[in-house]
């Protein structure tokens, strides 16, 4: 585990956690041997364990270590050290492209062009090292304190050994090429496209396809026409909107062929912005907008299904093997390994067209036999038969969805009977309390208005006075069992069912309230009775505490993709930024593939005062008197100021509501007029008179405010 002040590899001294992902860990670290300051990526203890995150973690490193350049963040070192395993690279303080665009809301066209050159010059040294990056966007590109335009996160790139390489990389949807969306072939190109849309960004603040879906987003880089960024800014340059435009083309062949030309353009951008010098190809029907086909949607659906290209990273390497030895088998057919090496000596372009035509071929035929085997299993191909999957399919169109009611304040019984009512299962905790009324139900584990499925577990905290029986233990008994035990001692029993292979089938895997605690005579006992195991069910983890990327991460490793995230305020402030609430209770079972919604706590709700009280005359100051024109200032505790007026009667009228703080000060300001005074000197027997004089007078007074 590491630890700030520990020193790893022999040279690298932790100094600082300075960023987190969702695998790794970034620090900041002093190198002894160079004396100087570098980052350590460290990837997390609880993949440390996991082959694949390991050989993920290493083909980031094995990607990017051959690279450097200017314009990209350079890898220094990669190392293990008793299970640590860690990637030291270049240090580079700044912000990134994203929270750039965010902060100005979008860039000038002098600026937004100059960053695209020098993040184009950074991948023309990946390109020409046979490296594709596949996941350019905004959030991987950071502008140094020094100007400086840097892009990281070589993390699912693959150096090419050929034309093109066949993977399923979605990257991030938002700026993901046509080709990568379908699952097809990423090449160059493709990164050319994704630089393309942080161009659209930076120039209008905005991405050019959106969506609720990542499948909807998606379809539109397929599908639909890329629009221009002079619809949403007319002031940019004809020969930018037209760069932009080139990089962006549905189909390869009409963008860019490399990098080398896109920087051509840009430069010439900057000194003839009005003139058109940019090359576009006449669009014909491959690269027009076509309707999408079935097999493109089969592959986008299955990209979909992961919550961002982090997982595919980790299966990018596996399936890069085994595309190469199913190419190398082919090829095996025809020549032997001799010639094939030789042909690797001689390169030969003839040679090169074939083998890429084999390879179209073959991922044709592929493709005809999935297409097959998918038509059987949805029943395309079977005549009067209803498959598994589409029943499957239609109980989940049935599935409906209730609105939460809120059920904080009401009596325990009412609260059972309205959520049965609606269809959900409540389920009972008991919290000892003198504060409410025993039987008031303190908390739920849904927030009332939320939308959720029926047959949700509802657990509530009730208020049970001190006085309670003991709830005997009924886990791991025979269902018959614990309800002899539990209704012997008074208690009425609820059972709900629940999957785990650990328990045998009709015993109790769980209860509440838990055993040993007091609860009301004739109140409650849930027990959730085993179903034995379901190889297609999944048991959902405790997400309450993580934060987001990380409840992402544990969802994903257990095939249940992440649904709807919503930001709620919560009462823990230790929550704050964390998972405060997920759509299925803690060791329930769900069919794998079923949307968890989460909720992420942004902290306690903040408590608002009022102050509607009458402001009394500043008698504390014996020399004031009716009539005296007084300032009066009221001023809350963080400094906001209310009322600020000046009167001669009091009380003087306050009505203020929404004040954040629960106290403040009234300050009352006014001059007092002394007279003169004639005294006589007792040694001179000299009269002295002293002049009149005014006097400021100030009054503090603090004060209470009432909370709304």
């Amino acid at each position: 585990m590491i630890k700030i002040g520990m020193m790893i590899g022999e040279r690298y001294e932790i100094l600082e956690r300075i960023g987190t992902g969702g695998m790794s860990d970034v620090y900041k670290a002093k190198d002894y041997k160079l004396n100087r300051f570098v980052a350590v990526k460290v990837l997390k203890q609880e993949f440390s364990e996991n082959a694949n995150f390991v050989s993920k973690f290493r083909v980031e490193a094995q990607a990017a270590a051959g690279l450097m350049h200017p314009n990209i963040v350079n890898v220094y070192d990669v190392g293990e050290e008793g299970g640590i395993y860690y990637i030291v690279m270049e240090l580079v303080e700044g912000i990134t492209l994203k929270k750039y665009i965010e902060k100005k809301a979008r860039l000038s066209v002098k600026e937004a062009v100059s960053i695209a050159i020098q993040v184009s010059m950074g991948l023309e040294a990946a390109h020409n090292n046979h490296i594709i990056h596949r996941d350019i966007k905004p959030q991987n590109i950071i502008i140094s304190k020094e100007g400086k335009v840097k892009v990281t996160d070589f993390g699912i790139a693959k150096a090419a050994t050929s034309n093109t390489i066949t993977s399923n990389v979605m990257g991030s949807v938002h700026y993901t090429s046509p080709e990568q969306a379908r699952g097809g072939y990423s090449d160059e190109k493709s990164d050319i496209y994704s630089l393309g849309i942080t161009m659209f960004e930076m120039l209008t603040g905005r991405v050019p396809f959106n969506g609720e879906t990542t499948v909807a987003i998606a379809i539109k880089h397929i599908q639909e026409e890329m629009p221009s960024p002079r619809d949403y800014v007319p002031e940019i340059p004809i020969s930018v909107e037209q760069i932009v435009c080139k990089c962006c083309q549905k189909s390869p062949d009409r963008r860019y062929q490399s990098m080398q030309e896109l920087i051509v353009d840009l430069k010439q951008s900057l000194i003839n912005p009005d003139e058109d010098f940019v090359k576009l190809v006449d669009p014909d029907e491959e690269a027009s907008t076509r309707m999408i086909t079935d097999r493109d949607m089969a592959q986008i659906k299955r990209q979909s299904d992961r919550r961002d290209s982090m997982e595919e990273a980790m299966r990018l390497k596996k399936n890069a093997v085994r595309y190469y030895e199913e190419e190398e088998d082919e090829d095996e057919e025809d020549e032997d390994e001799d010639d094939w090496d030789d042909e690797d000596d001689d390169y030969d372009p003839k040679m090169e067209r074939i083998t890429t035509i084999l390879a179209v071929v073959a991922a044709l035929l592929v493709g005809g036999i999935i297409i097959f085997v998918a038509g059987r299993a949805f029943g395309v191909f079977q005549i009067g038969a209803e498959t598994e999957d589409s029943q499957q399919a239609d109980t989940e169109e049935e599935k409906e969805q209730v609105e939460m009611i809120r059920v904080v304040g009401m009596n325990v019984e009412e609260a059972k009977r309205s959520l049965l009512d609606l269809g959900l299962t409540p389920e009972i905790k008991y919290e000892a309390t003198n504060a409410y009324d025993a039987g008031t139900v303190l908390r739920a584990s849904v927030q009332d208005g939320l939308m959720i499925d029926k047959g949700t577990v509802i657990s509530m905290t009730v208020a049970e006075s001190a006085e309670g029986v003991k709830v005997p233990s009924a886990t791991g008994k025979s269902q018959e069992e614990a309800t002899t035990i539990l209704e012997k001692e008074g208690f009425v029993v609820n059972v709900t069912e629940g999957y785990d292979a650990s328990v045998q089938n009709g015993y109790v895997i769980s209860q509440s309230p838990e055993p040993g605690t007091t609860a009301p005579q004739g109140s409650s006992v849930t027990i959730r009775v085993s179903q034995g195991t379901d190889e297609n069910k999944v048991r959902v983890p405790n997400l309450v505490g993580m934060d987001e990327m990380d409840a992402t991460v544990s969802l994903t490793e257990l095939g249940l993709p992440v649904g709807n995230v919503t930001s709620v305020s919560n009462d823990d402030a230790s929550l704050t930024g964390k998972v405060c609430y997920q759509s299925y209770s803690v060791g329930s079972y769900v069919d794998k593939g079923t949307a968890i919604d989460l909720s992420i706590s942004t902290g306690p709700e903040a408590a608002t005062y009022k102050y509607t009280e009458g402001i009394a005359a500043p008698t504390e100051d014996p020399d004031y008197h009716n009539g005296m024109s007084v300032n009066v200032t009221l001023t809350a505790a963080d400094g906001t100021q209310l009322l600020s007026t000046q009167s001669t009667t009091f009380p003087v009228a306050a009505n203020y509501t929404g004040i954040k703080s629960a106290t403040g000060t009234i300050t009352f300001t006014f001059q007092v007029e002394k007279e003169a005074v004639t005294a006589t000197d007792p040694n001179t027997g000299e009269t002295v008179t002293t002049p009149p004089v005014s006097e400021e007078r100030t009054v503090r007074r603090d004060v209470n405010f009432t909370q709304e």
